[in-house]
């Protein structure tokens, strides 16, 4: 059967999330005179929330947090480790981060270029595990929307990848059958095997080259191999 329908992750994947996060962490990190604190530099103070905030989404991922947990405890568990106990400072960082790296505007190398030439012949969508008001806010602020018909997050399906019920709920949506459709997505085990698990087929974006024993699916580097598969 031909494929007739693209489904993309959205941060690591399009939106460059690292170095979005970066800058913005870097500003307020200098805004708020963090390195006033003698326990504080920047490198580490990005290193440590990198580490508690990757774990906090593991344990949302696993239904052990809600949203609002994940968000007001990141900044302070990161803080506490420094030996800082500010609520009012974590949660000031909090609103500074939330409503400033939606609108950065790093994405990976060709993004539009490939999207703009993909879009032409196949029905493209997005499945997040990111939030939808956060997602969507990136989305627009690239202009990105021009390209995607379906928009799914795991907030508003009520399930996470790599939980097949998220790529079937995407697929209904996007009136997809699975074997017309392709995952694409930097997460091995949530985008590619999620998505194989609900019948997908997928690729998995590896641009830093992470060794892999075994892969399902196709695999590649930079977003331009698309346009050699598709």
């Amino acid at each position: 059967m031909p494929i007739k329908h693209l489904f993309f992750d959205l941060d690591h994947t399009l939106w460059d999330f690292d170095k979005n996060s970066r800058e913005t962490l870097f500003f307020i990190f200098n805004e708020l005179n963090l390195d006033a604190y003698e326990s504080m530099c920047f490198q580490g103070f990005y290193d440590t929330y990198i580490r508690i905030n990757d774990a906090l989404w593991q344990k949302y991922r696993n239904n052990e947090l809600t949203k609002e947990q994940l968000r007001s405890k990141r900044f302070y568990e990161t803080m506490l480790l420094f030996g800082i106990d500010n609520l009012v400072l974590t949660n000031k960082i909090n609103t500074l981060y939330v409503n400033r790296c939606p609108v950065k505007g790093y994405l990976f190398d060709s993004c539009h270029y490939v999207l703009e030439r993909l879009c032409k012949h196949y029905s493209l969508h997005i499945i997040s595990n990111g939030f939808y008001e956060t997602q969507k806010r990136k989305i627009q602020s690239c202009n990105l929307e021009i390209y995607f018909d379906v928009i799914i997050t795991s907030d508003k399906a009520g399930v996470h990848k790599p939980s097949s019920k998220i790529f079937s709920l995407a697929l209904s949506q996007a009136n997809a059958k699975a074997k017309e459709s392709v995952m694409i997505g930097d997460n091995y085990e949530l985008d590619c095997v999620g998505a194989e698990s609900a019948g997908l087929t997928s690729v998995w974006f590896n641009p830093h080259k992470k060794p892999l024993d075994k892969a399902v699916g196709e695999e590649i580097t930079d977003l331009k191999d698309l346009l050699k598969l598709f």
